[in-house]
């Protein structure tokens, strides 16, 4: 009995160790399963950020390219400028510890604008200016700098903003001052400003519409588009007469000397700009053209008339209104009494220049201009 007692105890703790290692080996089996997902989803890992690293570095290089393509053409513009009969005029540079004394060492107070380029300050050199001090990191301040003042270095017309000097060390632009802010701040009537009557708009029209045209004219060797054409970007002097401003991302597109005029000239490049007014051609494509700007032109109008802002789905609405006879209905009330046929000519340049096809698009100095300058002639018709 006492050998029996003694087997069954040994078998009983046989069994035991038995379970115990089939368990362990159970565990064993599961944790090697669990380590098999876990590097599974580690690989899966490891190719997505692969390719999300490949595709920033496409990005990188991409932008990389734009910059210096950009800075290529900025100093092309200056050196044509240079070299041609006295259209290049010498801006002065300033130091930055001038600009600093000119804007109380960039007091808050004296800040009157701020966007994802940097801040805007007024400030006394000689006259009141304002300063727009680009973000001095990476290369997109220094881009947007040298086209500044390659652009608007060489051009002059009285529908642009004047550039006056700069601070290469601070990536500082000094414009004149336009007291009457920007066309977007007046047509939401900030600061509790007067609307602009339809009169004003109507001539805000047609001055946007002749710097556009000398812009995309064909009789310099550079086309200039503007690319982020939009109320905050259109500024207003004293007098509310329109000056075109912010051609940090604007493009130069190059004509060659053998080509005719009648070819079109095209840029592939990154879209930017604010999305309501940048054509959708272009952000399908990345192919910008000057027709890209009469798209920007077109909904602006709408604008103009309507007094929507942001313009999202502005040409959806319009076209609707058109359709159901009630057009009337959409005009900015703010503006005064709208003459009808001012109105109508208005809406239906602006939904030409907005269509989504640009091949339907008019071009600004083929009868346009001439039609919208014929709207402010009281003896011209329409």
């Amino acid at each position: 009995m006492a050998t029996l007692k003694k087997e069954a105890l040994v078998r009983q703790r046989a069994e035991g160790y038995m379970i115990d290692a089939i368990q362990r080996a159970q565990d064993a089996e599961n944790q090697r399963d669990i380590c098999i997902e876990e590097l599974r989803i580690f690989k899966e890992q490891e190719t997505s950020l692969k390719r999300q690293i490949a595709e920033l570095q496409r990005e990188r290089d991409e932008l990389q390219m734009e910059r210096d393509h950009a800075q290529k053409e900025a100093e092309g513009l200056k050196k044509k400028g240079e070299g041609s009969s006295g259209h290049m005029l010498e801006l002065p540079e300033f130091s930055l510890s001038k600009i600093a004394e000119a804007t109380q060492d960039f007091n808050e107070s004296q800040k009157i604008g701020q966007g994802g380029y940097g801040n805007i300050y007024i400030g006394r050199i000689q006259t009141e200016v304002a300063i727009k001090m680009l973000h001095s990191q990476g290369s997109q301040g220094s881009q947007e700098f040298q086209m500044e003042v390659g652009v608007l270095g060489q051009l002059r017309h009285p529908n642009l903003v004047k550039l006056i000097g700069s601070c290469p060390e601070a990536f500082a632009l000094i414009y004149e001052y336009l007291p009457n802010g920007s066309l977007e701040d007046r047509l939401k009537c900030k600061d509790n400003s007067p609307p602009l009557s339809w009169q004003t708009r109507l001539r805000i029209a047609i001055e946007l519409c002749s710097v556009l045209v000398y812009l995309h004219s064909s009789t310099r060797p550079h086309t200039i588009v503007h690319g982020d054409l939009k109320p905050a970007n259109i500024l207003l002097d004293s007098n509310f007469v329109c000056k075109l401003s912010d051609f940090g991302i604007c493009r130069v597109l190059s004509r060659d000397q053998t080509s005719s005029d009648s070819i079109t000239l095209s840029r592939n490049t990154v879209p930017k700009g604010t999305l309501p007014y940048l054509d959708p051609e272009f952000l399908q494509s990345g192919i910008l053209t000057v027709k890209s700007d009469v798209y920007s032109f077109g909904i602006i109008l709408l604008q103009l008339l309507t007094g929507k802002s942001p313009p999202y789905f502005i040409v959806d609405e319009v076209n609707s209104s058109l359709l159901a006879g009630n057009f009337e209905s959409l005009l900015d009330p703010s503006a005064g009494h709208w003459p009808f046929e001012v109105a109508q000519s208005l809406v239906e340049i602006a939904l030409m220049c907005s269509d989504n096809n640009r091949k339907r698009r008019p071009d600004l100095g083929s009868g346009v201009l001439e039609l919208l300058e014929s709207l402010r002639d009281p003896t011209g018709g329409t």
